[in-house]
C-alpha cells in the first residue's frame, strides 16, 4: 500500500449498516406444530401417511436448528458462516419466509439489489400478511425504481393496517414518484382526517400543489381551517410559513403578528420571524430576535440550541456568513459553562467556517468531558487527517484507552503508524483491533484483515498475507482493494493464476476505467501467456493513467510489447518507466539487452 493510498483510506468513513432480524413464524404453522405435539399419530395420520409427516417434521426441525445457528453466528460477527447456514436453511425449506428475508437482507448489504428483490418477493408471496416483510419488500422495490409495485404494496398495507400513520406518507411519496400527484394529495388529505392538520402533512401538500402549479388550493384549505379555529396558533403559524415560502412577505408577517398576540414566546414563531427578517434583508432585526431567545432565562438550553442551529440553517439557505452566529455561542457559554454539547455544536460550526484550530479545541473539551463517547475523538481525527500523523496517533491512543471496543481507532492508528513507516507497530495495531474491537459491520472487519495481509506481504511473509486476504474476502467478497492486491501478488508468485484471473476480473468489471485494476488483469493474462489480450488491457491502463502515469504500468506494457515482437516500442516504454522512477531490478537489463527478462 502506497502512502497516497493510505491517505485516501484514512479519509474513509465507516459505513455502518444494520441488518434486521425477524423471528416471526406463521401462526398457522405454530398451530400445526402444537397439534403434532399433542396428537402425534391420531390427528395427522388421518390426513398424511405417517412417513410423510414425520419426514416433513424432521426437515422443519433441521431448518429451525440451522436458522438459530445463523442467528448465533451473526451475533458473533461470523457473517460468512451465517450466510452459509441461511443458504442451507433455504435448501431445506424454500418457503420459509423468515429465511428468505434474511437472505434478501444479505444480498442488499452486498449491493446486489436484484437478488435481494427476488428473495423479498418470495417472502411476501409465502407470508403476505406480515407487516415487516412487506415494508422491507417495498423499500427493496424502491431502490430498483419499481414505483408502481411500491404503490401496490403500500395500498395493500393501508387496507390491512389503517392505523399505521407512516404508511400514508410512504404511499403519498410512492404516488409522487410515479407522477400521480393528485392521488398523493388525496392520501395526505385522508391522513389529515385521522391525525388532524400538521406541519408535515401541510408542507408535503404544499410541495405537491406547487409541483402542480396549484398553490392556491392549499391556501384555501388553510383559510378554512383558521376560520374554524381562529385561536389555534398551529394553523396561524402554518399559514404564515406557507406565505413566507411563497415569498408573500406581508401576508406572512400578518399571520406571525396574530401568533405573537396570542403567545409571544411561541418557540417556532422565533424561528419563523428570524427567517422572515433574513429573507427581507433585515439582519439587525434577525439578530435582535435570536438574541432575545438566547438570553431568555425561561427557555431551556436544549431549545436555545435548536434555535441557534435553525438560525445557522437559515443563514446557509440565504447564503449569509455563518460567523454572525458566533456571538450567540459566547453568550450561551457564559450561561452554561459546563454544558459540553455546546462545545460539540460550536466545534462543528467553526469547522464549517474553515477554522479547524479553534474547532479542535472545542472537540478536545468535549472528548475530555465525555471520554467514552467516540464523537469527540472522531471530530479531532477529521481535522488531523491525513497529514498530522503523530497527532492521529495521540488521538487514537486516548480513544482506545477509553473505548477499547471501537474498531475505527485501531484502524486509523494502524494507518498512521504505517505512514510513519513503523510497519511492525502498524501490524500489531490491526491485530489488536481484531482481538479487542466489536465489529457490527463485516466489511470493516474485512478491511482489518486486508490491511494485515498487506503488511505481511510487505514483510515477505506471503503465507500469512494470503491467509489474511482469504479471511478478508470471506467477510466481504467484493472488496476491490483486496481482490486486486491478492490477485496481483499471486501473479508475481506465478501461483493459482486461474484464481487470480477470476478475482481480478471482478475488479475490472466493477471499475472498467481503473488503471491499476486494468494493469493487474492484463499482467495476469501475460503470466498465463495470453499476450494479445494482455496488451489490450495494459494499453487501456496506460490510456486511463495519463493524468498520473505509473512506472509499473509502463514497464508491464514494455514487457508485453517485447514478447509480441515490438521491441523498439518496448524499449520506449521501459525508458518511460525509468523516467517515472521505477525501482525494478531488471529494468536496466531490459533496456540494455532489448529483451524481456523475467523478474
Amino acid at each position: 500500500m502506497k502512502a497516497k493510498e493510505a491517505k485516501e483510506v484514512l479519509g474513509i468513513q465507516e459505513k455502518n449498516k444494520n441488518m434486521k432480524q425477524n423471528k416471526n413464524r406463521n401462526i398457522c404453522f405454530g398451530i400445526i406444530i402444537l397439534a403434532l405435539f399433542l396428537f402425534p399419530d391420531s390427528l395427522l395420520s388421518q390426513v398424511l401417511p405417517k412417513e410423510t409427516w414425520q419426514k416433513e417434521e424432521t426437515i422443519q426441525r433441521k431448518s429451525d436448528y440451522f436458522f438459530y445457528e445463523t442467528l448465533i453466528e451473526k451475533a458473533k460477527g461470523n457473517y460468512a458462516e451465517a450466510f452459509d447456514y441461511l443458504q442451507y436453511c433455504n435448501a431445506l425449506d424454500s418457503t420459509n419466509a423468515t429465511v428468505l428475508v434474511e437472505l434478501g437482507a444479505y444480498y442488499s448489504f452486498l449491493g446486489d439489489n436484484s437478488k435481494s428483490y427476488e428473495y423479498m418477493k418470495k417472502a411476501v408471496e409465502y407470508y403476505p400478511e406480515n407487516y415487516d416483510f412487506n415494508i422491507i419488500y417495498a423499500k427493496t422495490c424502491k431502490t430498483l425504481n419499481m414505483d408502481m409495485e411500491v404503490v401496490s404494496v403500500y395500498e395493500k398495507m393501508i387496507n390491512k393496517f389503517p392505523d399505521k400513520i407512516e404508511l400514508y406518507y410512504e404511499l403519498a411519496e410512492a404516488y409522487s414518484n410515479s407522477g400521480e400527484l393528485e392521488k398523493a394529495i388525496n392520501v395526505l388529505t385522508k391522513l389529515e382526517t385521522i391525525t388532524g392538520v400538521s406541519d408535515a402533512i401541510t408542507m408535503n401538500k404544499f410541495r405537491l400543489y406547487n409541483m402542480m402549479d396549484k398553490r392556491d388550493r392549499i391556501f384555501k384549505e388553510m383559510k378554512q381551517l383558521i376560520a374554524e379555529n381562529p385561536s389555534d396558533v398551529r394553523y396561524l403559524m402554518l399559514m404564515g410559513d406557507l406565505y413566507l415560502q411563497d415569498e408573500q412577505y406581508d401576508n406572512a408577517l400578518t399571520y406571525f403578528n396574530k401568533v405573537r398576540e396570542i403567545d409571544p414566546d411561541y418557540p417556532t414563531l422565533i424561528i419563523s420571524m428570524i427567517n422572515y427578517y433574513e429573507k427581507t434583508n433585515n439582519r439587525q432585526a434577525a439578530d435582535i430576535e435570536i438574541s432575545k431567545a438566547v438570553n431568555n432565562p425561561k427557555m431551556e438550553i436544549e431549545m436555545k440550541m435548536q434555535l441557534v442551529t435553525r438560525y445557522i440553517d437559515i443563514l446557509l439557505e440565504n447564503e449569509k456568513d455563518t460567523k454572525n452566529v458566533n456571538p450567540f455561542f459566547q453568550s450561551l457559554f457564559d450561561q452554561y459553562p459546563n454544558y459540553s454539547q455546546l462545545n460539540l455544536l460550536y466545534g462543528n460550526v467553526l469547522l464549517m467556517q474553515s477554522n479547524p484550530k479553534e474547532a479542535y479545541k472545542q472537540f478536545d473539551i468535549y472528548a475530555i468531558t465525555n471520554p467514552t463517547n467516540p464523537v469527540g475523538y472522531e471530530q479531532m481525527l477529521r481535522i488531523a487527517l491525513p497529514d498530522s500523523l503523530n497527532q492521529i496517533v495521540d488521538i487514537t491512543d486516548r480513544a482506545m484507552r477509553n473505548i477499547p471496543e471501537a474498531p475505527q481507532f485501531y484502524f486509523y492508528a494502524g494507518l498512521a503508524k504505517f505512514m510513519l513507516e513503523d510497519y511492525d507497530a502498524a501490524l500489531q495495531m490491526f491485530k489488536n483491533g481484531i482481538e479487542n474491537a466489536v465489529f457490527d459491520n463485516p466489511f470493516v472487519e474485512a478491511d482489518f484483515y486486508g490491511q494485515i495481509g498487506d503488511l505481511y506481504y510487505q514483510k515477505n511473509d506471503k503465507k500469512q498475507a494470503f491467509e489474511n486476504y482469504d479471511k478478508s474476502l470471506a467477510l466481504n467478497p467484493q472488496n476491490l482493494h483486496i481482490l486486486n492486491n491478492y490477485s496481483y501478488y499471486l501473479s508475481l508468485e506465478n501461483k493459482q493464476l486461474e484464481k487470480a484471473e477470476q478475482m481480478s476480473g471482478i475488479t475490472v468489471k466493477a471499475e472498467p476505467t481503473n488503471p491499476t485494476f486494468l494493469d493487474t488483469y492484463g499482467w495476469i493474462l501475460f503470466k498465463q501467456g495470453s499476450y494479445v489480450m494482455s496488451k489490450i488491457y495494459i494499453q487501456k491502463a496506460i490510456e486511463y493513467s495519463q493524468d498520473e502515469a505509473s512506472a509499473e504500468i509502463h514497464e508491464h506494457y514494455g514487457d508485453v510489447l517485447a514478447v509480441t515482437g515490438e521491441i523498439e516500442e518496448a524499449v520506449k516504454q521501459w525508458m518511460k518507466a525509468k523516467e517515472l522512477g521505477s525501482k525494478s531490478k531488471t529494468l536496466d537489463q531490459k533496456i540494455e539487452k532489448k529483451e524481456y527478462i523475467e523478474k
